[in-house]
């Protein structure tokens, strides 16, 4: 099992399907470091790679509030 920890960075993370696009929205908003900060939070422990990618691809909306990241409807 992998699991993401402090020493992977989104910018690094190999997204994938739905994911991608909010992965490169956090990077162009220039929210990396705190949507790595807010993953520490949720996950103290740490989150496997299948379950960050579903938190980006499904939960976007709830990513994109919490980091203050404006979308068009």
């Amino acid at each position: 099992m992998k699991v993401i920890n402090n020493n992977i960075s989104l910018e690094n993370f190999n997204a994938w399907s739905g994911a991608v696009e909010t992965k490169e929205a956090i990077i162009n908003a220039d929210k990396a470091s705190d949507f790595e900060n807010l993953i520490e939070e949720l996950y103290p422990d740490g989150i496997e790679e299948t379950q960050l990618n579903d938190l980006l691809w499904l939960d976007e909306d709830f990513i994109f509030e919490s980091l203050g990241i404006e979308t068009e409807d």
